[in-house]
């Protein structure tokens, strides 16, 4: 298949590319690399893909940019489109609103417009486990109520779900969203917490523990991200002939239109989580017990029998083995266990630290061989 994948050089992106490649598609790129974090490390990731599994073109545009989304498709006409570029980050949201409806609701219009001009077999989006809000039932159901969004970045992916929602009931797009839950692994995003918590505890920092730590997360290991998403990109939702008007399924519609959720169906308690990041990195952390943050949910478990069922998806990998692979990554990208670690990872996450000095210190994958090519 011809896919295009928006944001390529982010986390799940470039993974996503990754597996694509490696599975024989045709792959286009599309990335803003914008400076939400350091580009370099966006940089870094399409050097990675490039070098594990080959070359792809690779288009430096904005989701905001209509014309130019317009004349992608017009010129590339994929059969799928992954669209996974978003303004991300619940308390980013809270500072920076109108990023979010720039990016996440006239970029992902700009995107439906482009399935609808050029039409497409199939098109599956990011939504997030965000959308469950102030629901409180757990596990999350897709059947659940989403109406009670806690941040501006939740409702903006919940308006994703109902503007696809309307394309595919207008135009008769395939469309399948998919709410993930809590994603870690290799090449994470630095505002996440498995980077800022390592960071801190080899800088000696304490971690900030909101809701004084008393959260669960269902952490879900990049890879099974990824074999979900993949599992789905072939059976593109036809109209649920059960669906009934009068008493409406939340997840199907009489259009081709469905949601999934994508998590590794285990809630975990935020210390645990610590305690297994401390024994993989060496080292103790310092704890900081903080107030709930305004925008958290307190727990998220997701059900994801609905996957299972229509793809016999299957989590895989456990936390203790996803952190093993995330501290080993972490470590020898950001040169931990050298003399001046802490000082080098904090210029490296901040974007400030010369390019080649990671790369001189880091054989094997990580040193790029591969240009990028942009279209």
């Amino acid at each position: 298949m011809k896919v295009l994948v928006t944001g390529a050089a982010g986390f799940i992106g470039a993974h996503c590319v990754r597996r694509l490649l490696l599975d024989g598609h045709e792959v286009i790129g599309l990335d803003n690399f914008n400076d939400y974090y350091a580009p370099a490390l966006k940089e870094d990731r399409v050097r990675w893909v490039c070098q594990e599994a080959g070359d792809f073109p690779l288009r430096r545009l904005d989701l905001g940019d209509a014309a130019g989304i317009a004349e992608l498709f017009a010129s590339q006409r994929p059969e799928v489109v992954v669209h996974l570029a978003a303004q991300a980050g619940v308390r980013h949201s809270l500072s920076h609103p109108q990023d979010y409806v720039q990016s996440n609701l006239a970029g992902f219009l700009n995107i439906l417009e482009g399935c609808r001009q050029q039409p497409v077999q199939h098109l599956v989006y990011a939504s997030s486990s965000s959308v469950y809000g102030a629901n409180q039932h757990t596990p999350y159901s897709v059947q659940d109520n989403v109406d009670h969004p806690l941040s501006l970045y939740a409702a903006s992916k919940k308006a994703n779900e109902l503007m696809a929602h309307s394309y595919s009931h207008l135009f008769g797009i395939p469309a399948t969203g998919l709410r993930f839950f809590t994603v870690y692994g290799p090449w994470g995003r630095p505002d996440m917490s498995p980077i800022q918590f390592a960071q801190a505890i080899v800088e000696g920092r304490p971690l900030r523990l909101f809701n004084h730590g008393r959260h669960r997360r269902d952490f879900t290991y990049i890879d099974d991200i990824i074999e979900g998403l993949v599992r789905l990109l072939a059976q593109p939702p036809r109209p649920d002939p059960h669906w009934d008007r009068e008493r409406p399924r939340a997840e199907s519609s009489m259009a081709p239109w469905r949601l999934y959720n994508i998590g590794g169906h285990r809630p975990i308690a935020l210390t645990d989580y610590i305690d297994t990041l401390e024994r993989h990195l060496g080292r103790k952390a310092q704890r900081e017990l903080l107030p709930l943050q305004p925008g958290d949910v307190l727990d998220t478990y997701a059900d994801v029998s609905e996957l299972q069922r229509d793809t016999g998806f299957q989590p895989q990998v456990s936390l203790e083995e996803g952190l093993a692979r995330f501290v080993s990554w972490f470590c020898h990208y950001y040169r931990i266990g050298s003399p001046d670690a802490a000082a080098l990872s904090s210029a490296a996450m901040a974007g400030d630290l010369p390019h080649e000095v990671m790369r001189n210190e880091c054989p094997g994958k990580l040193v790029p061989t591969t240009k990028l090519r942009q279209g």
